[in-house]
């Protein structure tokens, strides 16, 4: 039968805070989860941030001051809270009252007379302009004199109109968790986000490859903006218009297939699949239906997949500001009546808005097929059954919906109907849209879901939208959602929208339940979650995902009850390893895995022989083809090929 893409293990950081066994979204549905949960959640983003340092069973400050949970609460709990999720753009990235830039200024000589200046002879043009005059003053010095204009660049300041954006929590730098050598932003994040995930999993990974063939393992992982900060294409596109020179490696690591890369060569050490697929905002579904396909078809039996995206520069946010796609700060002042808009509420999904926010983040998951996790004893916290793409057809402007995600949001509940059944769909479901926080997104994706509601008799269909709280993070958005939805199956708490307190009039709600708190239920009232992307340029995906609640029942009836039994008791081990490593990642030690020069492959061991390749390392080998898909198209061995001559036979 048809494998079972299985999720065995999650991890990353947004802003939030960290991914694995669900810290992120306990911040984000803080105010409902029980006084222990919160004080603890409190304390591991306290350690995260630099606040406090864990030593043993209790915490200490920069002073060496004790604290314990309640006192942390009491203490930081409103700075933590002001200083994670969606808020104003810290110093760190760039000062948005005061942003540099390069003004343009014409000198007019308005005496007719030689504007005359001195240069140091080593900061003349290598082409001199015609108009000027050069005289020596002396071996270093010369006089430049010049009778027209003047037409110079000066340094200055500008007020920037957009100031909030969803960040890393405060204190979190990740360059120093390992040594990351100049690596760019996003490619520090790629390798902290999977590290992240792949210890989540509870199992040694030199144990998961050793029971499988080193081409059975896959990465995909991209970013739709590359590496745009100083270290890889941003200071690669600046450097000339900075008298600055371009560094060897910021065009190669600017690449977006790089935080594949990466993983490949410093996480896991891969010789697998590869590959890095962009879809615009639906980039993470896409990548995830190649891992998933990859699964079921058999050719892979474990599948890292991700994003890693850090867009908070001014360059990247004056592209999207000049689109009038970012919540400004006169936009809010606009709908809030107010001099001094809440920053923390920018991001309004279905609400009254005016832009998306952007953010940064870097989520990986862990995918297995059924078997290799029950046979390794698996920790699986949901399935993805289906993930469905498609385009929008013809268009007046490539920024606008379209018809696709009518498409993929009727499929995907179509399939979950099939596998599930009506009831499941129509009470023990629920949809993590896109939700971006434009005007237009709030009339369009509403309109999908109310017409698919409509279309599978559904009734107040709970609608839930993590860009209220974390904003857009681009390539990533959908790994976010993925991630909150994995907490709604652990905790049954569905994160409200609280980022405003009415739903749109021009929202199309008759049939949603788009709440404005969180609704607290159980882990068994929810099957199966819906996570919708409306990606720029047609780019649509909606992916199925199922609990794994609904997944043991699943593997109940295709394994015997001694097959079950032996799962459980080697699962029990596993989430013993994987509370070990949470233990420490929640006092600060994050494990980071880097694996920069070791272990290399002597490429001078590497044996081929027409069956296999055994390479020095693997305890298993690549098996070679024995077979083609196409081979019966050809006549059998000894009848020889014929042409085609194109006459009738």
């Amino acid at each position: 039968m048809t494998s079972l893409p299985v999720i065995v293990g999650f991890g990353g950081f947004n802003a939030a805070g960290r991914s694995s066994f669900h810290h992120a979204y306990l911040r984000m549905v803080i105010e409902s989860i029980s006084p222990e949960l919160r004080q603890q959640t409190f304390a591991d983003l306290a350690v995260l941030m630099g606040l406090l340092k864990a030593k043993g069973d209790h915490y200490v400050d920069e002073l060496g001051n004790r604290h314990n949970l309640a006192q942390i609460e009491l203490k930081y709990g409103q700075l933590i809270l002001n200083s994670t999720l969606v808020r104003r753009i810290e110093k760190k990235y760039f000062d948005v009252d005061a942003l540099p830039w390069q003004q343009s200024v014409t000198l007019e000589n308005a005496s007719q007379q030689h504007t005359v200046f001195t240069l140091p002879k080593k900061q003349l043009p290598v082409v001199i302009p015609s108009s000027w005059q050069v005289k020596p003053l002396d071996k270093k010095t010369v006089q430049v004199s010049i009778t027209e204009n003047l037409a110079v660049k000066v340094d200055s300041v500008r007020d920037f109109t957009v100031k909030s954006a969803g960040q890393f929590p405060m204190g979190f730098e990740p360059s120093e968790h390992y040594p990351s050598r100049f690596h760019p932003r996003s490619l520090q994040m790629a390798i902290l986000g999977a590290s992240d995930a792949l210890q989540s999993v509870g199992i040694d990974w030199q144990t998961i490859v050793d029971q499988v063939k080193p081409d059975e393992i896959a990465v995909y992982s991209s970013n739709i903006m590359g590496q745009m900060d100083e270290d890889g294409l941003g200071g690669m596109m600046t450097a000339r218009l900075k008298g600055q020179r371009i560094t060897s490696k910021q065009c190669p690591l600017g690449h977006n297939s790089m935080t594949a890369d990466f993983i490949n060569a410093y996480v896991l050490g891969s010789v697998g699949a590869t590959a890095s697929i962009t879809g615009a905002c639906a980039s993470f579904l896409y990548n995830l239906r190649a891992g998933i396909e990859d699964i079921q078809a058999g050719r892979r039996r474990v599948v890292m997949v991700g994003n890693s995206e850090t867009p908070i520069n001014p360059e990247v946010l004056d592209g999207y500001a000049s689109m009038s796609a970012l919540a400004s700060v006169e936009g809010l002042k606009n709908l809030d009546h107010t001099g001094q808009p809440d920053l923390h509420k920018t991001s309004r999904p279905f609400g009254e808005n005016c832009g998306f926010t952007i953010a940064e983040s870097s989520q990986y998951i862990v995918l297995m097929d059924d078997a290799l996790a029950m046979e390794l004893g698996a920790d699986i916290h949901g399935a993805v059954t289906d993930v469905f793409v498609n385009a929008d057809g013809v268009k007046k402007s490539i920024s606008s919906p379209g018809a696709g995600n009518y498409i993929t949001m009727a499929k995907a509940v179509a399939s979950a109907t099939a596998l599930l059944g009506q009831e499941a769909v129509q009470q023990r479901s629920f949809v993590q849209a896109h939700g971006s926080s434009t005007p237009q997104n709030r009339v369009t994706e509403s309109k999908i879901f109310h017409e698919v509601a409509h279309g599978f008799n559904l009734h107040n269909w709970p609608v839930t939208a993590v860009k209220s709280y974390l904003g857009h993070s681009l390539a990533s958005a959908s790994a976010d959602q993925l991630m909150s939805t994995l907490g709604v199956f652990k905790h049954g708490i569905l994160p409200g929208i609280k980022t405003h307190n009415k739903v749109a009039d021009d929202v199309h709600s008759q049939r949603l339940d788009i709440a404005l708190q969180d609704q607290v239920k159980t882990p068994k009232d929810w099957d199966v979650a819906f996570l919708n992307s409306k990606g720029f340029g047609g780019n649509n995906a909606t992916a199925t995902v199922i609990s794994p609640n609904v997944v043991d029942s699943m593997l109940s009836n295709r394994y015997s009850p001694a097959q079950m039994q032996a799962y459980y008791d080697k699962r029990a081990i596993t989430r013993s390893q994987a509370q070990a490593y949470d233990q420490q990642a929640s006092q600060g030690n994050l494990k980071v895995i880097y694996r920069f020069g070791e272990s290399m492959i002597d490429e001078s061991k590497i044996e081929i022989n027409q069956h296999q390749v055994r390479l020095p390392g693997f305890a298993n080998p690549i098996e070679l083809p024995k077979q083609h898909v196409y081979q019966a198209m050809l006549p059998k061995q000894g009848a020889g090929i014929k042409a085609n001559t194109g006459k009738a036979r």
